[in-house]
């Protein structure tokens, strides 16, 4: 008998992601939608919209004075966001 060279499901979808130019768009996504679990949920009260465009997040804040704290971090949030998303899809984040 032939032994097969197995793979896990998981290395197959991520090969299938890949080849189909899916893989960054997923990521980008899932980015957005972990922007309430990685920020906190009083800071996610205040925002109101939340979107990603060429790598730049954007995050629109109901509160200016939360937005001026926001901006000093937000070094730290990409990066925790980019970690949880598992590469690096944030370069930036923009607070409006």
């Amino acid at each position: 008998m032939k032994k097969r060279q197995t793979q896990t499901l998981g290395d197959v979808i991520r090969r299938y992601l890949r080849q189909e130019g899916l893989e960054t768009p997923l990521a980008e996504h899932r980015a957005v939608s972990l922007w309430p679990e990685v920020a906190g949920p009083a800071i996610a009260r205040y925002t109101s919209g939340v979107w990603l465009k060429n790598t730049t997040l954007y995050v629109r804040i109901t509160r200016p004075a939360l937005r001026q704290d926001l901006t000093m971090g937000r070094t730290l949030l990409a990066r925790r966001l980019n970690e949880r998303v598992g590469s690096q899809v944030i370069t930036q984040i923009i607070f409006c």
